[in-house]
């Protein structure tokens, strides 16, 4: 049985953000959906669970939840949906900047800009979601999917993202990782790990991507020195997707056909993961390349050990 650093970490978020004595606030889908649900997401109180209904929820602008403790929770994401097909500014669907939160069983697509972010929100999970672009990989599309940054104990579980112009799973500048169970398909890169320390990405798949999934570390953020993350029983395959990130972006430069690749990091592993059709590289460890100006930033890669992963055909 493999030994799991942050399994304890997971689970600690989990129990703390389950509320302990909850209050539902329902709010069903229809006229008036964005005030209703935004309202529902400011009265709310610690422990409290705003229940979305089934159906569409269509929204004209951004939500945020600035209260700790609070479960956001749908009838499924198959069938509680956000959409932001009318979004008339260019902000995330969803922002979370509170500790403790829940966010499991719904769908948000087409959001403008990001789809679901969460910043300095410790223990937060992500659990049964689905983020999706639903017009197929485009320049345009938002950016991240999943975005959790600057966090502690950070859990992603059973997601699925399609559509991202940048990462369909993006975890960065945090601390205490776990991101399982999930899929990431038809982004620019599936899963990226970005300038986090402890990190287990384990049992997903990351397919149809540009990448499969990075760990990068990245100058002028307030964390450097990403460390200590460990990708393993995921399966990786048929990465060919062009690379549609705008121009600029730190991912325009990945090359279609990568697995994984591990760009200025130290102390990660990689092992008993499946590769297979990824036209370029199944594995690639490589130092930050381009110029920089932060005297703090060390752009090499060391210690990444490789081991028991099964390769197809490449």
């Amino acid at each position: 049985m493999k030994r799991k650093f942050a399994a304890a970490i997971a689970l600690m978020a989990c129990v703390a953000s389950t509320p302990l004595v909850a209050r539902d606030i329902a709010v069903a889908a229809g006229p008036g959906a964005q005030e209703r649900l935004q309202e529902a997401l400011i009265v709310a109180q610690p422990g409290d669970v705003v229940k979305l209904g089934e159906g569409r929820f269509a929204l004209t602008d951004g939500l945020s939840l600035d209260i700790a403790g609070v479960t956001v929770k749908g009838a499924g994401p198959d069938k509680s949906v956000l959409s932001f097909a009318g979004q008339l500014a260019a902000g995330e669907g969803l922002l979370v900047t509170s500790d403790n939160v829940v966010l499991r069983d719904f769908a948000v697509e087409d959001s403008k800009g990001d789809a679901i972010k969460s910043k300095g929100a410790d223990n937060i999970v992500y659990h049964n979601i689905r983020v999706e672009w639903t017009g197929g990989p485009k320049e345009t599309n938002g950016a991240y999917g999943i975005y959790p940054v600057e966090s502690e104990n950070v859990l992603v579980d059973s997601v699925l993202v399609i559509g991202a112009s940048d990462a369909g799973i993006y975890v960065g500048q945090s601390r205490n990782i776990v991101v399982r169970n999930s899929i990431a398909r038809f982004n620019v890169a599936g899963i990226e790990i970005e300038n986090c320390f402890n990190a287990d990405v384990h049992d997903n798949v990351a397919t149809k991507n540009t990448g499969g999934i990075l760990v990068f570390d990245l100058p002028n953020l307030p964390q450097q020195g990403g460390h200590n993350v460990r990708v393993f029983d995921n399966i990786v395959a048929e990465n060919d997707t062009p690379n549609f990130a705008p121009k600029g972006n730190i991912v325009a430069s990945v090359p279609s056909g990568t697995g994984i690749m591990v760009m200025a990091n130290r102390d990660i592993e990689i092992f008993d993961n499946v590769f297979d059709g990824n036209g370029s590289s199944n594995i690639m460890v490589i130092g930050y390349r381009q110029k920089y100006d932060d005297a703090k930033y060390q752009p090499s890669v060391r210690n990444v050990r490789i081991s028991d992963n099964a390769h197809g055909k490449t």
